[in-house]
């Protein structure tokens, strides 16, 4: 493995930013780490860069601890939110700074520099100065910054959080290219899910300093462990539940589940493309219409049930979807139904 972190922990005064964390990252992996503010994921980047002591346990590149050894000496990039450009250097001058911090002559940083600035889509933008780019192509000149002096291990702290969504959705394809044809091991945080699931090849959720779930993405999404990590991902119909071979007794009622889910006392995650809404058609359940988002060629739609069960959410194609104030009539898919591996918490 190329990093590994073995029961890390970082504490500020009483309380565990990092709480005994295990992770290993692989040679050419991108993982993200991804958690709510204060979840522990920026200092997890800073104790592997070494601008945070760890109070136990081991940080280790290439399986050498990194206790003694300075943050200038792990031979890590690191790549902040606000870029940190250096405002009286030109773009030139920025992406160079590393190469003559280890020695590099000039000819080198010129060759090294040009190479970069071709490589993230800014060529000839060398003499350009910093306060006329734009805010994606502050973002270019850091990430070839960091890339200069061919860091083993690249790390990303929220990137793209000062991007707007169509800029950030356009770049993280980028990288995910850019990083693939160099090689480059990644770790990265964020708190944009929808980043995440983009740019990596495994994805970490953190909560309270701990790793809540690992796995590859598609992992992830279909199986969050438990209602802190399907609600972090987005999913808003969580429910505890008691499962009885097929069928889970749930607040909105008997819910079908697929063969072989876990069995007693569980947490339930109803999909929005599970829950089917459709014209009252006899004396049935049914729920009210609350609200309803468009979403492109799909509507989104807050249902809330007579009987004072939680709202549910629901999608629909937009030609056959209901106006606020509908009563429609519920059915479940159980495809679109996951009995998570953890019980609700109480």
């Amino acid at each position: 493995m190329l990093l590994t972190l073995e029961g890390a922990t970082v504490r500020f005064g009483g309380r565990a930013a990092l709480d005994a964390v295990d992770l290993a990252v692989a040679e050419h992996e991108i993982v993200c780490v991804l958690g709510p503010s204060g979840s522990g994921k920026s200092t997890l980047l800073r104790a592997v860069a070494g601008l945070q002591p760890v109070d136990a346990g081991r940080v280790l590149l290439e399986g050498r601890d990194q206790a003694r050894v300075p943050a200038h000496r792990r031979g890590v990039g690191l790549m902040f939110q606000d870029h940190q450009l250096f405002p009286q250097r030109d773009v030139a001058g920025n992406v160079a700074f590393g190469l003559r911090m280890h020695g590099a002559g000039r000819a080198e940083q010129a060759e090294r520099v040009g190479e970069l600035l071709e490589l993230v889509g800014m060529p000839g933008a060398g003499r350009r100065a910093v306060a006329t780019l734009s805010g994606g192509e502050q973002q270019r000149v850091a990430l070839a910054r960091a890339l200069a002096p061919r860091p083993r291990l690249l790390m990303l702290d929220e990137p793209l959080g000062q991007l707007d969504r169509t800029l950030r959705e356009r770049l993280v394809v980028e990288l995910r290219e850019l990083f693939g044809r160099l090689g480059t091991t990644v770790l990265a945080v964020t708190h944009d899910q929808g980043e995440a699931f983009a740019l990596a090849d495994r994805v970490v959720v953190m909560r309270d300093g701990r790793v809540a779930q690992s796995g590859t993405p598609l992992e992830v999404w279909q199986r969050p462990v438990d209602a802190f990590v399907a609600r972090f991902l987005g999913f808003e119909n969580v429910a505890g539940a008691r499962v009885t071979g097929t069928v889970a007794d749930t607040p909105w009622g008997k819910v079908p589940v697929p063969e072989g889910s876990g069995q007693g006392e569980r947490t339930v995650l109803i999909r929005p493309s599970g829950v089917r809404a459709a014209p009252v058609t006899g004396g049935g359940p049914a729920c009210t219409v609350t609200a309803r988002t468009f979403q492109g060629a799909q509507v989104s739609l807050r249902l809330r049930p007579g009987d004072g069960a939680p709202e549910l959410e629901a999608v629909c194609p937009l030609r056959d979807a209901p106006a606020p104030g509908d009563r429609v009539g519920v059915s479940f898919d159980p495809d679109e139904i996951v009995v998570l591996d953890r019980p609700a918490a109480p």
